[in-house]
């Protein structure tokens, strides 16, 4: 066992001086999202009547609950924090460990930096033991500061620190999921699409669950539902944490396992070679071909999205039945079944609509990625002028998650309007079709990125990150409108109204046309990657 783990130490120390700090963004969107809600909470809903508005704005779209999961108790400080938090906190906190682990893993035998280190003397377990310590530390580093700066804001201390521990609990159980798939996976990309599949899908169904009041066993069998049952801020139970620790153990067991008996820098999953002779005669087949796997997961993904979303929208009226303070606030006269439903389908768009933009920033990613491996430059060599080929990835770009959200959109409409419950097919497919022109604005930021100024490819995701806060964050800490009108799905108009405002669309396509014109001058002018 010496020998398998020998050089762990140095390696470990090296690895955290030179790679730690690239858990340092996770750190602080994770613990700006609890201190925040913790110091404007008072401020945004300093009476109980503005609480209780909360409580009943949250009952009135279940979809919201997909995302944050339950609101235990949204009169207090720690409950809203513990609400808005927990999932998306611990969402956060297990990408940043599936990343950091992955680059430490299958990411240095793409680059070629494991053979090296395998040169010297460095155990065949070491480099995989290195990479989950890294992920372990992190997460651990992300759970403590968050919690000691949510507590020194105001916060619960016992709810802070056990909110904190859910950060760290999850990133470790997604740091030993991710180790498996990097045994598995052919590479690095792979590796992490696993990886991240497998959060989004237990993160979807764990809100889906909660939303439509599952079953306890179907929270139960998820691991992303142990840490809400930690009630923190309610009820403060620390024994789930015990189960994360006993999954993350397992799945390191399995994972040194699988990397004892695989080849260096092979995976389960072993890549389907290329053709003896190229047969891609044009840009927008080889765009397609470069692309073809994850178009074909993606679609899958939808298919999925689609029906779970459908299903959920034939549930709205017993979902919205079952809560007492929507109940009040119709009895009010606040609003309208009818009208809640609407902006329930509204928000289920978005959602899927920010989802769909993810795959087409990824092919525009994946072009830097063939850019940087001197591929781009041999196509560019021939007579291939340089806007056509970035055209055809852009093209592919803005059509793939278009055809993703039909799919979705079409199915969701099509269970929802057979269910009775006031929603017309038309109406729905016509609200679907009216949030496109938005995807297509946040796919542009990374158009632009990738064209003008690849060097800051991250920022490439800046229009899928704003638009989510300002979209699913940005009504409950009560924005101004014109910071929420930054999220271009705050121009995307209810359909169903009568006086539906399309001038919106309008300027959400402008400014997408603005980025597009940036992204292929910058494409055009700029030096390619060396």
């Amino acid at each position: 066992m010496s020998t398998m783990l020998a050089g762990a130490a140095p390696l470990l120390r090296t690895t955290l001086k030179h790679d730690g700090r690239r858990f340092a963004p996770w750190i602080v969107i994770v613990t700006f999202l609890s201190t925040s809600s913790v110091l404007v909470y008072p401020w945004i809903f300093p009476s109980q009547q503005d609480r209780a508005g909360l409580a009943a704005a949250v009952g009135g779209n279940p979809a919201v609950g997909l995302i944050f999961g339950p609101a235990f108790d949204l009169s207090t400080t720690d409950g809203f924090n513990a609400w808005r938090s927990l999932a998306l906190g611990g969402f956060m906190t297990a990408l940043g460990a599936i990343f950091v682990l992955t680059r430490a893993t299958r990411g240095q035998e793409d680059s070629g930096q494991a053979e090296l280190l395998a040169s010297g003397v460095l155990g065949r377990a070491s480099r995989l033991l290195v990479g989950i310590g890294l992920a372990l530390i992190g997460s651990l580093a992300l759970g403590v500061i968050a919690s000691v700066l949510t507590g020194l804001s105001g916060g619960d201390w016992p709810s802070s620190l056990l909110l904190g521990a859910t950060f760290t609990a999850t990133g470790w159980m997604f740091a030993a999921v991710a180790a498996v798939t990097a045994q598995i996976g052919s590479d690095s990309r792979t590796a992490n699409s696993i990886a991240v599949g497998v959060l989004g899908v237990l993160f979807l169904l764990r809100g889906f669950a909660y939303s439509i009041q599952a079953p306890d066993w179907t929270v139960w069998i998820n691991p992303l539902g142990w840490m809400t049952q930690t009630h923190p801020g309610t009820g403060n139970h620390w024994w789930p944490l015990g189960y994360a620790l006993a999954l993350t153990l397992v799945l390191t067991t399995i994972a040194f396992t699988l990397q004892s008996r695989r080849d260096f820098g092979q995976g389960a999953i072993a890549p389907r070679p290329g053709p003896a002779r190229g047969k891609d005669r044009s840009t927008w087949r080889l765009a397609v071909r470069l692309n073809g796997g994850p178009i074909i997961a993606w679609t899958v993904a939808f298919l999925a999205l689609g029906l779970v979303f459908g299903y959920f929208a034939t549930s709205i009226n017993d979902i919205l039945g079952n809560d007492s303070n929507v109940s009040q606030m119709l009895a009010a006269g606040a609003t309208t079944p009818d009208a809640l439903i609407a902006a329930f389908i509204v928000t289920i768009l978005s959602l899927v609509g920010i989802i769909a933009a993810i795959p087409g920033v990824q092919i525009m990613l994946k072009l830097r990625t063939e850019e940087m491996e001197d591929r781009v430059e041999l196509v560019i060599a021939t007579k291939v002028r340089r806007v056509r080929f970035y055209a055809s990835n852009v093209i592919l770009a803005l059509a793939a998650p278009t055809l993703f959200l039909l799919i979705a959109g079409v199915l969701i409409a099509t269970l929802a309007s057979a269910a009775d419950i006031g929603v017309d097919f038309g109406d729905a497919v016509l609200q679907t079709v009216a949030t496109v022109p938005a995807v297509w604005t946040i796919i542009a930021v990374s158009i632009a990125v990738v064209g003008a100024r690849p060097q800051v490819s991250l920022a490439a995701w800046v229009g899928v990150l704003s638009s989510f806060v300002l979209t699913l964050l940005g009504p409950s800490f009560k924005l101004w409108d014109s910071v929420l009108a930054f999220s271009p799905f705050w121009h995307v108009p209810n359909v169903t109204n009568s006086d539906a405002d399309v001038w919106g669309l309008l300027w959400i396509t402008l400014v997408t046309a603005l980025f597009l014109v940036v992204g292929f001058i910058g494409f055009r002018r700029r030096d390619l990657a060396r």
